[in-house]
């Protein structure tokens, strides 16, 4: 029996010793990766922040925050590229200031408001009367309004004021044919860009023009980029805005004008006509031309063919050519 427990108990210590040098071998192990971490802690790092974990966990933070403000610093660059063309100079919000300034008879050239300021006591009669003299009153959003001003405190009502007055179509039919007896009207449609409105009215009355008619809407006003542009010609040529520009053609050929309009895929030459009677030149944009409604108003469609690859040309450009032909 002795025996047989003797053997046991050896077995047992032969397992315990394979067991001993296993953990041995193990902590060995151990040991060895604690030192090689150790030397290479020991090491300067290959990064330029010299630093602890925490450290640098903070400063990719503060990266990814200063990454995160330019990027919303570039989209609010974006969107303020939205109103490149919008210069703040020409607008007054505010219920005092629009007020004293519908009260003074200064030219104007739109009107935002909200539903509330438009059906006010103040404002009402104001804007009704206003309307009626060819000022576009639009009825918006509060957001929409903040939008325009950038922000400003604005209480539901702005104005973008004009740089000169405009006359009704009517006043101006009668005062085109007081100073000549074949007068000749520029007409733009669907010109929103104030540089091409600036740069064809500089032509119109350097070309001795008696007027340009605009659209309240799809065009742009008289701006002061259109001011700046047009170089001092808005002072001597006269200005309308009309609600309904077809009816205006229509209400200017019942008066004896003869309505010309420019479009590259007409089949006459602007160099062949000669009409010597009152004019009215239709001038589309760059894209779209004259919209297919406006041009079944005009008598004559007439292009101006080019010679080049280029298949058509700038707005103001063509504007100008066919001004300075038709008025010799």
């Amino acid at each position: 029996m002795k025996n047989k427990s003797n053997y046991k108990y050896e077995k047992f210590s032969k397992n315990n010793f394979k067991e001993n040098q296993e953990l041995n071998s193990f902590s060995k192990k151990k040991a060895k990766k604690s030192l090689d971490s150790q030397r290479n802690n020991n090491k300067p790092p290959k990064n330029k922040f010299l630093g602890d974990k925490n450290d640098y966990e903070y400063q990719s933070k503060n990266t990814y925050r200063k990454s995160h403000k330019t990027s919303n610093e570039i989209k609010i660059r974006k969107n303020n590229n939205q109103f490149t063309e919008t210069n703040l100079e020409d607008f007054i919000w505010g219920k005092h200031s629009v007020l004293a300034c519908l009260e003074s008879g200064r030219p104007i050239n739109r009107i935002w408001c909200t539903s509330e300021i438009r059906s006010s006591e103040k404002f009402f009669i104001l804007l009704k009367e206003i309307k009626n003299k060819g000022v576009l009153v639009e009825e918006v959003s509060w957001s929409r309004i903040s939008q325009i001003t950038r922000g400003a405190v604005h209480q539901g009502i702005t104005l973008q004021v004009s740089y000169t007055k405009t006359l009704p179509l009517e006043e101006l039919i009668n005062l085109s044919r007081k100073n000549k007896t074949y007068p000749i009207l520029i007409c733009l449609d669907g010109i929103t860009d104030p540089h091409n409105v600036g740069a064809i009215i500089r032509s119109a009355e350097a070309f001795g023009c008696s007027g340009v008619i605009l659209p309240q809407r799809r065009s742009a006003g008289i701006t002061g980029t259109v001011s700046k542009v047009a170089a001092g010609a808005l002072e001597n040529l006269s200005i309308s805005r009309v609600v309904n520009l077809n009816r205006s053609l229509q209400r200017l050929k019942d008066e004896g004008f003869l309505v010309v309009g420019l479009s590259e895929k007409a089949k006459d030459s602007v160099y062949k006509f000669k009409k010597y009677i009152p004019l009215v030149i239709v001038i589309g944009s760059e894209n779209k031309g004259i919209s297919l409604i406006t041009q079944k108003y005009c008598d004559y469609l007439l292009k101006i063919p080019l010679i080049g690859k280029t298949a058509s040309l700038n707005a103001s450009v063509a504007a100008g050519i066919c001004i300075s032909h038709l008025t010799k």
